[in-house]
């Protein structure tokens, strides 16, 4: 019994354990992300904001989730039942396993792959199959078009994402994501490759559907975009891929550019702040922009945002992957 326990049992009960401390506090995340969106975004257009559920409204993404469950799902009659129901689940699903390889501290990763930004550009390419299933799989006009805009963004902006993230692996020099950010302890990859920072950040904005690239989501031409068929819960596991996939790209942000859970300069006082609260907190701040910026921006045209991406972002972060490496190697800087 006692090998049983410690050869098979017991590791697998602490992996599940581990897995569970990620997703758990994932998901409250993701639900009081919706409650300070509505806030913040309250504040910046001068309205009150959520504010009668539980004191200050706290208790109001409790009530949303609520109504969601107790609501019925409503299948179209023409549609393909099986792809219809599979599609939120498969958006969802691949918005939590991206999790495995990010580092919250130092040591403090559940799978410490050395390949890690490979897995992340694997699983973020299967995202678009989620949205391409249910656009179709709904048997609706406005979905299906809706489904095509949104794998059209997302596969223009990962191209120059992609880019991005091969001038930040030509500076550290290794695919583990824990490597990448120890190599910022001397500075932050945002300041020698500032515009790459920003390429990358406004990209992220394109690739999770956010405003004001939220195309897909057009009321006014396409009613509600490829989740137009959706209601109830398999409409909220959409919802909730959404603002996973906010946090993970603010995630993502602050281990490529802004020293993951280094403090800021190596100041005596801030090194004694433990690294997660530093990572959390600059998570905090790249959410707090992408909500600025939906409060703020206008919406693209959709021939807009494919010029952006194709001929403004791609051709720059290619040129700026070429000087990078032509810097890094003529004064020895590239890592061996």
């Amino acid at each position: 019994m006692v090998s049983f326990w410690s050869g098979y049992a017991l590791p697998t009960i602490i992996i599940i354990l581990e897995v569970l401390a990620i997703i758990i506090p994932l998901l409250v995340a993701v639900a009081y992300l919706t409650y300070a969106e509505r806030k913040v975004m309250a504040a910046m257009q001068l309205r009150q904001g959520p504010n009668i559920v539980g004191p200050f409204g706290l208790l109001q993404p409790m009530a949303d989730g609520l109504k969601l469950l107790t609501k019925e799902t409503i299948i179209p009659a023409g549609s393909n039942r099986a792809l219809f129901l599979a599609a939120p689940m498969v958006t969802f699903l691949l918005s939590l396993v991206a999790w495995a390889v990010i580092p919250f501290g130092a040591g403090l990763v559940l799978s410490n792959i050395n390949v890690g930004v490979l897995y992340l550009f694997a699983v973020s390419s299967l995202g678009v199959y989620g949205i391409i299933i249910a656009g179709w799989a709904s048997n609706s006009k406005y979905a299906f078009l809706g489904g095509l805009r949104s794998a059209a963004q997302m596969v223009s902006y990962e191209v120059s994402i992609g880019l991005v993230i091969v001038s930040v692996l030509l500076c550290a020099g290794s695919l583990n994501l824990s490597r990448i950010v120890e190599a910022q302890h001397t500075i932050w990859f945002a300041v020698p490759l500032f515009p790459m920072f920003i390429v990358f950040f406004i990209s992220g904005l394109a690739e999770t559907n956010r405003a004001p690239f939220d195309l897909p989501e057009g009321e006014s031409e396409l009613v509600g975009g490829y989740n137009v068929e959706y209601s109830a819960m398999t409409f909220a596991l959409f919802f909730l891929g959404e603002y996973a996939n906010m946090i993970l790209m603010s995630a993502l942000t602050t281990i490529l550019f802004l020293g993951g859970w280094l403090p800021p300069l190596g100041i005596p006082p801030l090194t004694w702040i433990p690294g997660p609260i530093w990572f959390f907190a600059k998570i905090a701040a790249c959410l707090f922009v992408f909500i600025w910026v939906r409060a703020t921006m206008p919406r693209y045209r959709y021939d807009q945002l494919m010029r952006l991406g194709w001929k403004i972002f791609l051709p720059f972060s290619l040129i700026w992957v070429l000087v990078t490496a032509g810097v890094l190697e003529t004064f020895g800087w590239l890592p061996k």
